[in-house]
């Protein structure tokens, strides 16, 4: 991974507030750090595990506290490459309720909660979302066992759904980690 954009990204986080802002298991910068952890795990490439560090930049569907509104996205780049910034901008728009129950199916239409339209992302592109959703969840249910136990099987059948897009490494991460029924 390239040192210098993990510096940069880093930096940006910490300049937003992401050190201070409360976040299940800790603050939500601890919470960027493992997720991006998980993803090296799994041996996600570098664009990925900068947008697993920087996932919830402009909010997210489940957490909708935006550090940067998206008129900022060019300073995103700047700091994590355009790349990395796509995958963040495409984590952030999703319509989870309108997305999540045919995102494995080929073709199937990826609704954007910013300008409610639809789009049909390409396999590499659903693929990377779906690794970045299993770390990102996998890290929630890892650090509160509330959670785990109150969302692992509704997760495992999200991510059982999602399994054609997932690596190996993140399923074996899933299936270890979510209870089945």
């Amino acid at each position: 991974m390239d040192a210098d954009a993990f510096a940069q990204a880093d930096a940006l986080l910490r300049k937003l507030s992401a050190a201070h802002t409360p976040h299940p298991g800790g603050t939500l910068l601890a919470h960027l750090h493992r997720v991006r952890a998980r993803l090296a795990g799994w041996s996600a490439r570098p664009a990925l595990q900068l947008a697993g560090l920087c996932h919830a930049l402009y909010g997210t569907d489940g957490f909708p506290h935006p550090l940067l509104p998206l008129d900022r996205r060019a300073d995103v780049r700047d700091a994590i490459g355009v790349e990395a910034e796509a995958l963040v901008h495409l984590y952030a728009s999703c319509d989870r309720t309108a997305t999540y129950p045919t995102l494995a199916t080929p073709n199937s239409p990826f609704r954007d909660r910013f300008s409610g339209h639809t789009h049909t992302p390409a396999l590499a592109l659903r693929q990377d979302f779906a690794e970045l959703t299993a770390a990102n969840e996998l890290d929630l249910a890892a650090e509160d066992p509330a959670f785990r136990d109150r969302h692992g099987p509704a997760l495992l059948a999200l991510f059982t759904r999602f399994r054609p897009l997932l690596s190996q490494p993140a399923w074996e991460d899933c299936t270890a980690l979510l209870p089945g029924p």
